[in-house]
């Protein structure tokens, strides 16, 4: 017969499941259930839900640094008026970053200055926060360090390493010409991505002009179809938030003439 669960099983049940995230033995459940008291058990739970406290602080904190974002930014208080989210994207979709769960995309296409890369690194926060890998870099940071690292030899290296986010954001995509090997670099990102892992473009360039700008119309419209398939457009409109305020910092410091 089934014997009733206790708070005791409860305890012990607890400690196991902390024990295996730790990757440590179950020899302390084992000792629980030979020689613990209910108290010892308690005390014994305390200790490793502080430590695995501790740990996902610490690994929060490790995912930030190597993140590499220029600037520390978060979701609250964004102020989403100038963004259209597609259909299939709600704003608490976005924010729980099940897209990232899901591997899929987000390009944010836009003005200068109405906040692409703001959210971009806002969500590349969050999911750090929850634990996630993310990288962060601008296109033209990302081509010089793929083809520095190709010149030397270790194009494959610096791949395995960018390529274990869990979420990769490339700011600033297409805002500089790159040459036909750049190109190249930059689609292999692409398509070593695909399905793999979830991608953040932020670009003011669509996606007809991309051919340009990528020296290969052919490799551009691979580049979108890899993107769009498992992606959702995001599009900002409205003035520049900096234009914007450098203008009324300008208008402050205009001296009224005295009456």
């Amino acid at each position: 017969m089934r014997r009733p669960r206790t708070n005791r099983t409860l305890l012990r049940e607890e400690i196991s499941q902390l024990l295996k995230k730790m990757a440590f033995s179950q020899t302390a459940v084992q000792l629980c259930e030979e020689e613990g008291t209910a108290p010892m058990e308690q005390f014994l739970l305390n200790v490793l839900q502080s430590e695995m406290a501790s740990r996902e602080q610490a690994r929060r904190a490790r995912f930030l640094r190597e993140a590499a974002f220029p600037v520390y930014k978060t979701l609250e208080g964004f102020d989403f008026t100038s963004v259209s989210l597609p259909p299939a994207l709600s704003r608490d979709e976005l924010l729980s970053m099940q897209f990232v769960a899901e591997k899929k995309n987000l390009v944010m296409y836009g003005p200068v200055g109405t906040g692409k890369t703001h959210l971009a690194t806002a969500l590349g926060v969050e999911a750090c926060n929850r634990s996630m890998r993310t990288k962060f870099f601008t296109a033209a940071e990302l081509v010089v360090r793929l083809s520095e690292a190709h010149k030397e030899g270790m194009l494959d290296k610096l791949l395995k390493a960018v390529l274990r986010a869990d979420l990769l954001i490339i700011d600033e995509w297409g805002y500089v010409p790159v040459d036909h090997q750049g190109a190249q670099l930059l689609f292999r990102v692409i398509a070593d991505s695909y399905e793999q892992r979830s991608l953040i473009l932020t670009t003011n360039l669509e996606f007809s002009k991309w051919g340009s700008i990528f020296t290969d119309d052919q490799m551009a419209a691979a580049m979108i179809d890899r993107l769009a398939h498992h992606g959702h457009i995001l599009l900002f409109e409205g003035e520049s938030y900096r234009m914007k305020h450098a203008l009324m910092r300008q208008k402050d410091q205009i001296k009224l003439p005295m009456a």
